[in-house]
């Protein structure tokens, strides 16, 4: 969004700089122009407040790669909270930035010696262990804040998704398992976890893949990648070595997902939009003709 600034006060720039923190918006572009345009020679006048806008503007620096205004930004913190742990971890931010790892690593070291209940600072070795390439030590970190900090979701999925890097299939499944604990009712945590099931193969996962699978739709009734994936996983059981009743029950939930699926992409047809995902599922399996497979099943 491009502005003009002669029509803006320096405290129209204050509001919205306030209200974009209000909202989560980070707007970083916008803030680096009307801080550097207007309100940055004005930064006396916003009082108490002028500690949050420089926090911003920090951020929004670092997001656009302009590490003079951060550098500014953070010797100014400095010098007005002098020990602040706080600030110390926005001079690890910077030097992450500048791609002096090691000095950040220290930096945050200390940080978790002066408070061990600090979750940030933790997240954040395990950002720079990761941007390294040291997937085995960011697992190994990320454990070990996730013993402190087990309600982490988002810890949880970081580590689902370091495992699969690595090819630890079990252990990615183990997270998601958690997840699943915090979120019963998420249909796409039971879809991630059925596609990691799917992926180590094998009959068994296949059974558990699919059970999960169709938790997944039966909690969103339109997730094509849970009926695609439940068709598949049926698939496999009809040609395996298991029981006649469980290749029948494979067989008819096969015809089910296929008649779901072909309900929802003809509708799709019909109102002339087509799904990026009916796109790429098409693109996977080749166009396959829905009513042929239905009737070789």
């Amino acid at each position: 969004m491009s502005y003009n600034y002669d029509d803006l006060s320096w405290s129209d720039v204050r509001d919205l700089f306030r209200k974009w923190r209000d909202e989560n918006e980070r707007k970083s572009d916008d803030v680096i122009q009307l801080w550097e345009a207007i309100l940055a020679e004005k930064v006396q006048k916003l009082g108490n407040e002028r500690h949050l806008v420089l926090e911003q503007v920090f951020i929004a620096a670092l997001d656009c790669g302009r590490i003079e205004v951060a550098e500014d930004c953070v010797c100014t913190l400095q010098a007005e909270f002098q020990g602040s742990l706080r600030v110390q971890k926005y001079k690890a931010m910077l030097l992450e930035a500048l791609e002096r790892y090691d000095d950040a690593l220290d930096v945050l070291e200390n940080i978790i010696k002066k408070d061990e209940t600090n979750a940030a600072p933790r997240k954040r070795k395990v950002a720079i262990l990761k941007a390294r390439g040291k997937n085995a030590e960011a697992i190994k970190e990320l454990c070990d804040y996730l013993k402190k900090f087990m309600s982490d979701q988002e810890a949880w999925h970081e580590l689902c998704n370091l495992y699969l890097c690595e090819g630890e299939y079990q252990k990615a499944a183990f997270c998601m398992e958690e997840l699943l604990l915090h979120n019963p009712h998420n249909h796409l945590i039971n879809q991630r976890l059925a596609e990691i099931r799917y992926t180590m193969g094998g009959i068994e996962n296949y059974e558990i893949a699919r059970s999960y699978y169709s938790q997944a739709v039966k909690l969103n009734s339109n997730n094509l990648r849970a009926l695609y994936g439940l068709y598949l996983c049926c698939g496999h059981i009809m040609n395996s070595k298991a029981t006649i009743t469980k290749r029948k029950e494979a067989q008819r939930m096969s015809e089910w997902a296929l008649a779901k699926i072909s309900e929802i992409t003809e509708s799709s047809k019909k109102d002339g939009k087509k799904s990026p995902n009916i796109t790429a599922l098409e693109n996977a399996f080749g166009s396959i003709d829905l009513n042929k497979a239905a009737t070789a099943n």
